[in-house]
């Protein structure tokens, strides 16, 4: 569906919601404060089933410590099925029936900005774990939306640091036709071009998500002849996208730098065809001994008996993070909460972690590395981890991309 035509329709739909869903202030002392999450478990079960795990063993851990308030969590969970329509239907069910304190979840970024146009027209909190569209937080902002993984810009920039050390000045880009993707492709070229100015792109491949034709993609990229590829796209079209690139060539003497490629959900099912050398953001859940994500990833394991995925710690530090705004609030009080949230720190799995109030994005960062082959599998080798503070535009920057007032 074009955008201007989506935005009208969700619009519409999230407009129909706002009689039905007026802020209050909470049950009745001793209830449960219910969180109404909604996202794409049909459509990515890779990210989201992990994702449902650890969001479950963070609520346990919560309530063992006597819950927030004195109030256990309790979470209403739905599924939208990657479909925009849906997570707007249940959104409205989760505030008027289910009487929700507040929203949270969305996976893919149109479903994510169709959640935050539901909290712009009710006046609702709305916490975004995964959706990493800017415009979420920036063209279409509000305030009662909070986002918390590193946005497109945000791993973009990441990988620019390490893409302009690369000879390359040929480049070519695949990435999946819909929000995340463009907006991806748009910062890594604006971005690549700002370091060096001698880089040129000679060829864009942008396929339906879900419906790659992997085999035209991949003849159509190399007919362009770059020296080195941006790619953007995750889960089965990346497994695909690879199985094609390495029976015709396409990797052979040419640099990649990929986005999420080095997520263990989308990098283990490559099994023994996973790339080597590919420059990728991920999550090196094997070799990070920090305190906190030690035991993070023991507590995991011990309660699902497998490892963790990235998917498992976004849903643990959402978890997180709302408990941290509610102990700060003192209240489910909406206002309060919204205001809770603008400038919260708390203290994560990967280290600390703060909700910008300028444009609410979160600072949690990405590991940055290289893939290689180890033991027949794919994984994450020479990582750092980057500090999702160290890329973000300055305040002066964000006040002209984020509407004035939100």
């Amino acid at each position: 569906m074009p955008d201007i035509a989506r935005r009208t329709l969700l619009a519409g739909s999230a407009a129909g919601l706002a009689a039905l869903a007026a802020p209050r202030t909470g049950r009745a002392q001793g209830g449960p404060i219910r969180i109404g999450e909604i996202n794409s478990y049909t459509s990515q079960p890779a990210f989201l089933q992990p994702y449902r795990n650890a969001w479950i063993l963070a609520q346990e851990q919560v309530n063992a410590r006597g819950g927030v308030l004195g109030r256990p969590l309790e979470t209403v969970f739905r599924d939208d099925a990657g479909k925009p329509e849906d997570a707007v239907r249940f959104a409205g069910e989760l505030l008027s029936n289910e009487r929700v304190d507040l929203l949270a979840g969305g996976f893919l970024s149109n479903v994510g900005l169709a959640l935050a146009d539901v909290a712009r027209q009710n006046r609702r909190l709305f916490v975004a774990s995964e959706p990493l569209a800017d415009a979420l937080v920036w063209s279409q902002g509000n305030r009662y939306t909070f986002r918390l993984r590193p946005s497109t810009y945000m791993q973009a920039a990441m990988l620019v640091e390490e893409a302009a050390k690369l000879p390359a000045r040929r480049w070519a880009v695949v990435a999946p036709n819909y929000e995340y993707g463009q907006s991806a492709v748009r910062w890594f070229k604006e971005l690549l071009a700002k370091v060096r100015p001698d880089v040129t792109f000679v060829a864009e491949q942008f396929p339906a998500l879900g419906r790659i034709d992997a085999g035209a993609t991949v003849q159509a990229l190399a007919a362009a002849n770059p020296e080195a590829l941006f790619n953007v796209t995750f889960g089965a079209d990346l497994t695909n996208f690879v199985r094609q690139g390495n029976v015709r060539g396409l990797f052979e003497r040419r640099s990649v730098v990929s986005m999420l490629t080095g997520e263990p959900e989308y990098l283990d099912p490559l099994r023994d065809e996973a790339p080597e050398g590919w420059i990728v953001t991920g999550y090196p859940w094997e070799e990070l001994n920090t305190p906190a994500h030690a035991a993070f990833r023991d507590a995991y394991r011990r309660r699902w008996n497998e490892p963790p995925r990235l998917g498992s710690v976004v849903a643990h530090e959402t978890v997180t993070a709302i408990a941290a705004a509610l102990a700060r609030a003192g209240t489910t009080d909406n206002e309060r909460l919204v205001e809770a949230f603008r400038g919260l720190r708390y203290d994560g799995v990967f280290g600390p972690v703060e909700f910008r109030a300028i444009d609410h994005q979160s600072t949690l960062g990405a590991f940055v590395g290289r893939t290689a082959l180890r033991g027949g599998r794919g994984r994450m080798v020479d990582w750092r981890y980057a500090d999702g503070a160290a890329y973000l535009p300055p305040d002066e920057v964000v006040r002209t991309l984020r509407p004035q007032g939100t």
